[in-house]
């Protein structure tokens, strides 16, 4: 068991950025489905924990959870509903990253699931036809709709195929699913149909200003930024300063390699440590190719035995 959470938290750490975005979606679901188990078996009220997670339309209600803005792009409840959004937002997301790079990825994300939630709290408090009903939000669709607005402004003459139709141009893929959202806005999921059309302007304006040279999502990067600094250093162990004289080498009856005895690991893989952390603080670790990271994982291993 630990060897699988171990192995879960190599592919995490190891993923990119879209790969991150869709463990956690795929993470907050399989949380989801556990209390709605829980509630099935033990007769009690799941919903009444899985509503923390939801976006609601009643502004007092949003005042006392204001952390659903975030949290219900990243929640789902029905399997085809995550299935659909996950495989739309690894599709969309490779496609936007040959033109974006994966900051812009994840920050038009955030923003666009944002630009979906203003607009669908806009909708339930100010038109009369939604006024009178309450509602909640969930799903990360909103938040895929931008990134597909997006890449369909960048590239729009982009040839995508389909299966019985064959190859479209992504402009008119992404015009027939707005319509159709706003087609039929009057009927099931109307919180959903709203916030896709939010997103899709979020991703509009995201294209447009980036025209312009504007990224709009480099403030919200620098919270990211801010945030993730800030956890390193609540949680990151102190470093030991060692004495360079202290280091004592062991050689092997082969003669090949040499093992510090105040480390446990040879000279051969500190080298290797040495020139990968180096570029870790020069670059970022995502700077790191595959074989780095995977040689970076098996010496921190190595190291711990």
């Amino acid at each position: 068991m630990a060897d699988f959470i171990n192995n879960l938290k190599y592919r995490f750490k190891t993923a990119s950025l879209l790969g991150r975005l869709i463990y956690i979606n795929i993470a907050v679901f399989i949380v989801v489905r556990f209390f709605a188990l829980i509630g099935f078996l033990f007769d009690f009220d799941a919903w009444a924990i899985i509503n923390y997670l939801q976006l609601p339309s009643d502004v007092n209600q949003l005042m006392h959870q204001p952390w659903t803005l975030l949290t219900y792009m990243f929640a789902h409840y029905e399997v085809l509903h995550i299935l659909l959004n996950m495989l739309c937002l690894w599709w969309f997301g490779r496609l936007f990253l040959e033109f974006f790079n994966q900051r812009q990825m994840t920050g038009l994300y955030l923003i666009g699931g944002l630009g979906g939630a203003l607009f669908y709290m806009l909708a339930y408090n100010l038109l009369p036809a939604f006024s009178h009903r309450n509602a909640m939000l969930i799903g990360a669709s909103a938040a895929i709709m931008a990134i597909m607005v997006a890449i369909a402004i960048k590239a729009p003459n982009y040839k995508v195929g389909l299966l019985f139709i064959g190859e479209v141009p992504l402009k008119w893929i992404t015009v027939i699913m707005i319509f159709f959202d706003i087609l039929i806005i009057d009927m099931q999921n109307i919180g959903g149909h709203i916030s896709h059309i939010g997103g899709a302007l979020t991703g509009c304006a995201y294209a447009l200003a980036f025209r312009k040279g504007i990224d709009i999502t480099n403030w919200l990067n620098k919270i990211i930024d801010s945030i993730v600094v800030l956890f390193e250093r609540l949680f990151k162990k102190p470093r030991t300063k060692i004495n360079q004289k202290k280091y004592h080498f062991k050689h092997s009856d082969t003669g090949t390699k040499t093992k510090r005895q105040d480390t446990g690991i040879s000279a051969e893989d500190e080298k290797d440590l040495d020139e990968i952390l180096k570029k870790i603080k020069q670059s970022g670790y995502s700077a790191l190719s595959n074989e780095e990271k995977r040689r970076l994982f098996q010496i921190s291993r190595d190291k711990n035995k």
